[in-house]
């Protein structure tokens, strides 16, 4: 994936979930909004001490880039969690959705814009093309103990009908562990979940390790039954990369959000 642009939005797009022509979906960056710093500029967290104004303006940019309206746009509030939303027909108010707690979203809805806010957590995707359903979900350290991915392709198996072999993903740009030490809770979390914790750590000392979050979720997909081919990795670490992406722990938790989205056309 790289960084490529669209009217006036710069973002990632997963080549293999573009070439299925069924929906528009990437990771958004920091570019081209109308947020001042160090909310600077394309800033779509509400969770934050922005103007709500100014992230409206940008979350309107954002929808109309891609041929959708604010009206359709579903972000929740997130909560490091691994409940998930389905969207399974028409709505008169999307809106009222911001207002759930939860980290994923599931629809087969065309038209509605289903989004997820990340400021180092890793955004991911998922498509299947075949059954027309489409995922984006919110995976920190919390959500990825909590097996979220496996979570999300069991959702669009159970209740669309989607067979594991037909499922796409892409996980996007997220803090990557030359950037993200954690500690005992961490550790202590992916264990009681049963986690082969050695298979995504390097150890960084007493107690610490520097954890691969990207690669802990794809372990998860694929022992979920998604093969490996049908997974596309953005290669960005967002703390590394201050010009293009907002960090929360880079920029000591005063920052925007950047998001991965997805719309069935």
């Amino acid at each position: 994936m790289e960084i490529i642009r669209k009217n006036n939005i710069h973002y990632l797009e997963p080549s293999h979930m573009a070439a299925t022509n069924v929906a528009v979906m990437g990771f958004t960056t920091r570019h081209e909004g109308v947020s001042r710093a160090p909310y600077n500029s394309l800033n779509l967290g509400m969770n934050t001490f922005d103007s709500p104004h100014n992230v409206q303006g940008n979350r309107s940019l954002f929808a109309r880039t891609f041929d959708s309206k604010i009206e359709k746009l579903v972000m929740v509030n997130q909560c490091h969690g691994t409940d998930i939303l389905v969207i399974d027909e028409p709505n008169p108010d999307y809106a009222h959705f911001q207002k759930l707690q939860c980290d994923g979203i599931v629809t087969n809805q065309p038209g509605v814009m289903i989004a997820v806010g990340v400021a180092d957590c890793l955004p991911l995707l998922l498509l299947d093309p075949v059954k027309n359903v489409v995922a984006t979900l919110h995976a920190g350290w919390k959500g990825t103990a909590g097996n979220i991915a496996a979570k999300g392709v069991e959702t669009l198996v159970k209740i669309f009908g989607s067979n594991e072999s037909d499922i796409l993903a892409a996980l996007g740009p997220c803090i990557k562990s030359c950037c993200y030490e954690v500690d005992e809770p961490v550790h202590k979390a992916f264990t009681d979940s049963g986690l082969d914790w050695s298979r995504f750590t390097v150890e960084n000392g007493a107690g610490k390790w520097r954890l691969d979050l990207a690669a802990a979720n794809r372990g998860q997909l694929t022992a979920a039954g998604i093969r490996e081919e049908n997974i596309e990795s953005a290669p960005h670490c967002v703390c590394c990369q201050h010009d293009w992406f907002f960090s929360y722990r880079r920029d000591e938790g005063e920052t925007g959000r950047q998001a991965g989205f997805i719309c069935l056309k």
